[in-house]
């Protein structure tokens, strides 16, 4: 899925823009045990609950693609026989409606999901959406839809636990102690099946939300898709990292490093105003010129790319928001940490000064200490009084 087909299908979580008639689920504690049943027809609902609920489950279509939002792929012999594609294709295609595929998807989840000690509600919702055609021009049609996307979705949200605060008491007009009950906190991680790719459902792929991207719970992928997961953001940053270390060795220099900083910043910059939908992805050996551009000599590049094909795979597509923070640059030894905008990276040397190691930051004007302006006195000056 790109963004606009994300975005498309967010859209659909407002109360006229839907077609989804109940939410259901269920409510679990800590323990794995099943607290309570959810059954709950939207017609019924006031507006603000029915508009709660929509908000729980369009948060697990928040975040950034590729990283809180990673594609999960099936096999082909999965879709042509499984379990775990026959049960998510019952669910989506009896629109929820067979309670045996409900409560088996819940149990899976059950089965696999660490919480710790929080409780935590899984909310299942089913929509059916008349694609409207589009022209060129993303001129959109109503009466011109021929496509119906039939998906679920399913968010998975911590519950906190009830505490006492002061409420105001309209009775007596005072404030007095009251618990605030138990409160259903946005998804953890959740998931849409099938996802819509081209506009169109794509039974071979689900979207999956982690609200974290360092962390992806594979133990629920492994649970409810069987598939290997792709590498977290946070572990594809760290194979990058690993794979330019290894590689150079003493030549990782700060002057390398730097430069493939601002080569992925700049592609991403350029990407972002060309406003195209689909993520930026980089091909090994686009990430192995990057390397030879700065400086890296051939053999070396080719020695990179052949460790990130180790780590990443053979015909690997690399996000590129994942491998570097372009918006951060930070540079850190045991005692200090600096922060420099991205932008302003080249401007940072290291030299070698009577034996010892300097990182030079040039300091004209505008000098501060915890938000006092401070001088940096001139050596010559100082001299000639």
């Amino acid at each position: 899925m790109n963004q606009k087909e994300l975005n498309e299908i967010r859209r659909r979580f407002k109360l006229d823009k839907n077609a989804i008639s109940k939410i259901y689920g269920c409510y679990v504690n800590s323990s794995r045990e099943i607290i309570a049943y959810i059954d709950e027809s939207m017609g019924l609902m006031s507006q603000e609950e029915q508009e709660m609920y929509l908000g729980l489950l369009k948060k697990a279509l928040s975040g950034t693609l590729g990283r809180n939002l990673i594609d999960i792929e099936f096999s082909t012999a999965q879709v042509s026989n499984s379990d775990e594609h026959r049960l998510l294709q019952t669910i989506r295609q009896t629109g929820l409606q067979d309670p045996n595929s409900r409560q088996e998807l819940c149990r899976r989840i059950i089965d696999a999901m660490d919480m710790g000690e929080t409780n935590y509600l899984i909310l299942l919702a089913a929509d059916t959406y008349d694609v409207p055609y589009k022209g060129r021009d993303d001129e959109t049609f109503s009466d011109g839809s021929d496509t119906v996307f039939q998906y679920f979705l399913c968010s998975i949200c911590p519950v906190k636990a009830p505490t006492l605060e002061l409420k105001y008491n309209n009775e007596n007009s005072g404030f007095h102690s009251a618990s605030t009950g138990h409160i259903a906190l946005p998804p953890e991680l959740g998931f849409l099946f099938p996802a819509f790719d081209d506009r169109a459902a794509n039974i071979y792929n689900a979207l999956f939300y982690s609200k974290n991207a360092a962390e992806i719970h594979q133990e629920v992928i492994d649970a409810v898709f069987r598939v290997t997961p792709p590498l977290s953001a946070e572990e594809q940053k760290n194979a990058f990292g690993t794979a330019l270390g290894d590689t150079l060795q003493q030549d990782c220099s700060y002057d390398v490093v730097q430069s493939v900083h601002e080569q992925l910043r700049q592609r991403i910059v350029e990407h972002k105003e060309s406003r195209d939908p689909q993520p930026l992805t980089l091909t090994l050996h686009e990430v192995g010129d990057m390397l030879a551009g700065s400086g890296a000599t051939v053999r070396q590049a080719e020695a990179f790319q052949e460790e990130c094909r180790r780590q990443y795979g053979d015909d690997a597509a690399l996000d590129a928001r994942n491998l570097m923070e372009s918006g951060k640059f930070q540079i850190t030894t045991p005692e200090v940490k600096i922060s420099v905008s991205p932008e302003y990276s080249a401007m940072i040397e290291t030299r070698v000064i009577a034996g010892r190691k300097y990182i030079l930051i040039p300091a004209d004007e505008g000098v501060e200490v915890n938000g006092i302006a401070v001088n940096i006195p001139n050596p010559q000056n100082r001299e000639s009084c």
